[in-house]
């Protein structure tokens, strides 16, 4: 989720009139391996991961560092829900500032890393603490590097999210799940046209209604366990009804009206290490009071009731294990558990 003028950018123009929405996907591609040939090696204790729970992008990074049990190894900032035009930051922490990298703004660690840095601040981002330097904001390769490079920091009985034999299938998936509702949703709130808009809006839903068909026999996107593919999908449905469903127009249907798909993300959602880590006042606050292009009252909606969240989803009945041959994750930790009266669970 970037911060600039072509997304939400406070006060600034998120839709160019008469144009589709391009999101700008320029991140800083260095890796963090185990062998360290970009120059960062896995190293326990090094890195600090900033993140958000208001922005889908970061919550896989929350999800997927949770199930790996990466908690020891990787430290977490979380920046709040409602940024300025300048950067993420650091308000839920005492004084403002993250009480490790020392700063106010996110920004301050990508100009660490290059001065003037030109394009979004983004979340998440990994930051290298010695430096105080961004190392990467490539969310998409950050969780797969997480279950591939980081694996001598994995709990015991950790699950294989990206299992090799299911790679190219998972890959594939995950590019239709992009293309079409993960960026879908913000080329529908963020078109400059009813043309540009209506293609976006019917590629949406006709991508739904494919996930909708593909997961009325199949309790998860590929395989029998949970993989990266279902992380992916998840951050996006866990927030269609609060926020895409009425402030982006995506309203064909809400959620809810897909019986296999509101299954299916009841059961990620009542999975540990999925909704655990979903903090539904901070989502919408994010949204609603973020893009004034879109909502310039900034009012936040009450709704929608989310209690059917922890209701009876019946997918066990199509098999599967959640976590393959491993564990699930224990309880979240103190420091990282959403607040009270943010989540259902």
């Amino acid at each position: 989720m970037h911060v600039s003028t072509d997304e939400d950018h406070t006060g600034g123009r998120y839709i160019e009139p008469g144009a589709g929405y391009t999101r700008d996907t320029r991140y800083i591609t260095t890796r963090i391996t185990a062998d360290g040939r970009d120059g960062y090696p896995v190293v326990a204790g090094r890195y600090r991961l900033v993140a958000a729970r208001a922005c889908p992008w970061a919550n896989r990074t929350l999800i997927v560092r949770r199930l790996l049990g990466l908690e020891d190894a990787l430290s977490l900032g979380l920046c709040g829900p409602v940024h300025d035009e300048r950067s993420w930051t650091f308000d839920l922490d005492p004084g403002g500032v993250d009480p490790v990298l020392g700063i106010e703004r996110l920004q301050d660690a990508y100009f660490a890393r290059q001065p003037g840095y030109p394009r979004g601040i983004t979340v998440p981002a990994i930051v290298d603490v010695p430096t105080g330097q961004v190392v990467t904001n490539d969310y998409a390769q950050i969780t797969l590097d997480f279950s591939t490079e980081w694996t001598a920091f994995h709990r015991e009985g950790a699950p294989d999210l990206f299992p090799e034999s299911l790679r190219t299938e998972i890959g594939e998936v995950a590019d239709d799940v992009y293309r079409d509702v993960n960026n879908g949703v913000y080329r529908c709130g963020f078109a400059g046209s009813q043309e540009a808009y209506d293609a976006a809006f019917d590629r949406l839903f006709a991508r739904l209604d494919l996930l909708e068909e593909r997961l009325s026999t199949r309790r998860y996107l590929v395989g029998e366990s949970i993989t990266e593919a279902d992380v992916r999908l998840f951050t996006t449905l866990v927030r269609f009804d609060p926020v895409y469903h009425g402030h982006f127009k995506c309203n064909r249907n809400p959620l809810t009206a897909f019986p296999a798909l509101w299954a299916y993300a009841r059961d990620l959602f009542q999975t540990p290490g999925f909704g655990d880590t979903v903090d539904f006042v901070q989502i919408k606050q994010h949204y609603y009071r973020v893009h004034t292009d879109i909502n310039p009252t900034r009012i936040v909606p009450r709704g929608p009731d989310l209690s059917g969240w922890v209701s009876p989803h019946g997918r066990d009945a199509l098999g599967g294990r959640p976590f393959g041959d491993g564990t699930p994750p224990p309880p979240p930790r103190p420091a990282e558990r959403v607040p009270a009266g943010h989540t259902p669970l």
